[in-house]
């Protein structure tokens, strides 16, 4: 089974950003699933969406660069219909693949070893085959292309670094780091609070906005604690379409960190199912809630998730523009 978990309110536009040059090349055997201890530091050039999700240059076969949105919240990679015919990549096997709408059966290709940028390869058997319009891009970094590393988001420097996990962290004053545990491929945060509600974060880079559950929408409005600004739509990697309601939430803790008048979608989405949260308070932790900060570390290997605020002689709360 696959699931990409990914979400978008739009389609993307980008513009490209400065780069710094790369590392050598170096192999990941994603499949194996085991730490690369030979994977060597990459940076590769980022690109910023009006929609605040990341895209990196990706390689395939020599050809490209081409545009993959880079998804903590996606079990796998996936490449675009139109890539797979500009390529002429060979057909794989169906696998059923889980979006936030629901359970879709999809074709998949085999995938050529992958290069991020002039930096390194990585490998993939087969991956899912979805369509660019709905992906706002021409593929996926889902986990299975990460899980062996720690992936840094720089928003100030406009820069991603990809290392292996085992690598020594570079240690930044101020830098906040919150331990959590790994489901289905994916980084999870259950030591937090949804005004004062407990609740458990998903971190999700290819999601614009987060999202939350039924079971902490009415949990919060029973208390009264919630801001609404109307009725949205969402549009999973399938183009299906899932409503929800915009609202605010007034604060969200995650250990020393406090993220004021976050705006969420709660929308009865999939993905809750998929990961077992359907009846507990859960929050898909989007774009519009990690560009907060100056810096995001996220740590598959290691199960650790580091932040670096805005203003390092203040931990106590970042307050996140209306969006």
């Amino acid at each position: 089974m696959s699931s990409l978990p990914f979400l978008l309110l739009a389609a993307a536009a980008a513009a490209p950003v400065p780069i710094r040059a790369p590392a050598p090349p170096s192999i990941l055997e994603t499949e194996r699933g085991a730490v690369d201890r030979e994977t060597q530091a990459k940076d590769v050039a980022i690109r910023r969406d009006i929609d605040d999700r990341l895209t990196v240059g990706v390689t395939i076969s020599g050809a490209g660069p081409y545009r993959f949105l880079v998804d903590t919240g996606a079990d796998s990679t996936a490449v675009s219909s139109s890539l797979v015919n500009r390529l002429s990549l060979l057909p794989g096997e169906g696998v059923s693949l889980h979006s936030m709408t629901g359970v879709s059966a999809v074709r998949t290709v085999q995938l050529p070893a992958m290069q991020l940028g002039n930096a390194g390869q990585i490998k993939i058997a087969e991956a899912p085959v979805l369509e660019a319009d709905h992906m706002g891009a021409d593929g996926i970094l889902g986990t299975d292309s990460l899980r062996s590393q720690r992936v840094v988001f720089d928003f100030d420097r406009n820069r991603m670094t990809i290392v292996p996990s085992q690598q020594p962290v570079e240690r930044d004053d101020g830098t906040i780091i919150v331990t959590g545990r790994l489901k289905n491929g994916r980084l999870i945060v259950t030591n937090a609070l949804a005004d004062d509600t407990p609740v458990t974060v998903v971190l999700d880079t290819g999601s614009e906005i987060t999202v939350g559950n039924e079971a902490l929408r009415q949990r919060l409005a029973r208390g009264g604690q919630l801001t609404s600004s109307g009725p949205v739509e969402l549009q999973s990697v399938t183009g299906a379409m899932l409503p929800g309601e915009y609202m605010f939430l007034k604060e969200l803790e995650m250990r020393d960190v406090k993220l004021k008048q976050l705006a969420v979608v709660f929308a009865p989405a999939h993905t809750f199912h998929k990961l077992g949260l359907d009846d507990k308070p859960a929050l898909l932790l989007g774009m519009n809630a990690l560009k907060a900060f100056r810096k995001v570390s996220i740590d598959f290997a290691n199960r650790k998730l580091r932040v670096l605020l805005r203003d390092s002689s203040s931990r106590d709360e970042i307050l996140l523009a209306a969006r």
